[in-house]
């Protein structure tokens, strides 16, 4: 189906999971609005969404100084008229520490980039999709925002909020026609996953080999899930076949802790 003249708004789309997300919404048709707090790793993104013959819009974004979320929803909307889908996906792993060991300012950043981010983006686009009475929100949660996960109290946290967000966001945004969802990956595949076990390595002394092994036997279908997986989940919920879902958070997660 086409997307042809609707605008999907990624976070973080400039690299990794977002930048996945965001050339796969390209491919369905959509305009694309990215944000993300560095323009050349947007802009990269972007010439291959161009490429492509779609629309991309940039905003450079600070999600520690909220006003610069606003400011650059409203710069995007003035370009794009219009955001038809949002997906919150920017974030940030924080530390991997005991509670103890873990700093007021860990836990006030990973908030504020992780769940805060996402309330100022919603916050910013909702008026809009009401008036419209059409809309769809895609928070990037976690299996962290389902589980316990030791040694990432501000990351669980954060994604537990995520969760909750999306289902009172589903339940107040419903009579207009908005639909609201989270997406929970188990440990994708990429750089940011290998960051996450050599810090788990460091803390627990073991090797980062016996700790992807361990990450792996916790997964039913033995192996990491790739990017491109979380990118056609998003996918499907932006589009009409998604229409009548909502409220849901739904696992993306090779078998994760079954």
């Amino acid at each position: 189906m086409s997307h042809a003249g609707q605008v999907a708004m990624v976070t973080g789309g400039g690299r990794n999971l977002g930048r996945c997300i965001a050339l796969r919404l390209a491919q369905e048709g959509f305009d694309l609005a990215l944000l993300g707090p560095d323009l050349q790793e947007l802009e990269t993104t972007a010439q291959e969404i161009a490429a492509m013959g779609r629309r991309c819009r940039l905003g450079e974004v600070d999600f520690l100084a909220p006003d610069t979320v606003a400011t650059a929803i409203q710069s995007v909307c003035r370009q794009l008229d219009q955001i038809d889908v949002l997906v919150n996906n920017a974030g940030i792993a924080g530390p991997t520490a005991t509670i103890q060991n873990t700093t007021r300012a860990e836990w006030d950043a990973t908030l504020a980039i992780n769940l805060s981010g996402a309330f100022l983006c919603c916050q910013a686009v909702v008026e809009e999709m009401i008036e419209r009475q059409s809309g769809k929100i895609i928070n990037i949660s976690s299996m962290a925002g389902k589980i316990g996960f030791a040694l990432r109290a501000p990351y669980a946290a954060s994604k537990w909020g995520l969760i909750g967000l999306s289902m009172t966001l589903a339940k107040e945004l419903a009579s207009a026609n908005i639909q609201v969802n989270a997406i929970c990956p188990g440990p994708i595949e990429g750089s940011r996953q290998d960051e996450v076990i050599r810090d788990r390595a460091a803390q627990t002394g073991q090797s980062e080999d016996a700790v992807r092994t361990n990450i792996l036997e916790s997964m039913a279908l033995g192996r990491m899930v790739p990017p491109d997986d979380i990118a056609s989940m998003v996918a499907y919920l932006a589009s009409a076949a998604g229409n009548n879902i909502t409220g849901q958070a739904i696992d993306v997660a090779a078998g994760y802790a079954l």
